[in-house]
């Protein structure tokens, strides 16, 4: 299905629900190094219920070494800078989704490193700085799952 990247994650809940999300839409969830918590951290275990053991969760040292593994997918970035609305684009099983940490976002030497067609964005009022995480992967990855008619399910 899809890969879901957190670069850096900070915050064990928001992990632990996208760890329920990644369960429920079959989606595989990347976690690159250093983390902002324990991966047995209560917080994280009570905000992923019992989907830990449903949930494909991969944790990699660097965000090169996770992208080289998925060498013959489309991996895109998804941030606040980015210029294209992250809807408009056509989504195929196997895309990967860049995320950043809940404070920093992505890094810019990271978001430069995606062609610009690459770069994605969700639409908000002017003004606001951002989604919560969690939150963005779901809207991300239930459109582009809608978009391939919710294969699987």
């Amino acid at each position: 299905m899809f890969h879901i990247v957190l670069h850096r994650p900070e915050i064990p809940p928001n992990t632990g629900n996208v760890i329920r999300l990644a369960a429920n839409v079959g989606a595989h969830l990347h976690l690159i190094r250093p983390l902002g918590f324990s991966l047995d951290d209560r917080s994280l275990a009570r905000a992923g219920l019992d989907y830990h053991d449903l949930a494909r969760v991969t944790v990699h040292d660097d965000l090169e070494s996770c992208l080289s593994g998925l060498s013959g997918c489309r991996a895109f970035a998804l941030s606040t800078r980015g210029r294209v609305r992250f809807d408009t684009v056509p989504a195929r099983a196997g895309d990967v989704f860049v995320f950043g940490s809940e404070t920093a976002g992505l890094p810019e030497p990271v978001l430069a490193a995606f062609p610009e067609a690459h770069r994605l964005r969700l639409p908000m009022v002017p003004g606001n700085r951002s989604l919560n995480l969690s939150n963005t992967v779901a809207v991300v990855v239930f459109e582009a799952w809608r978009q391939l008619d919710f294969a699987g399910a």
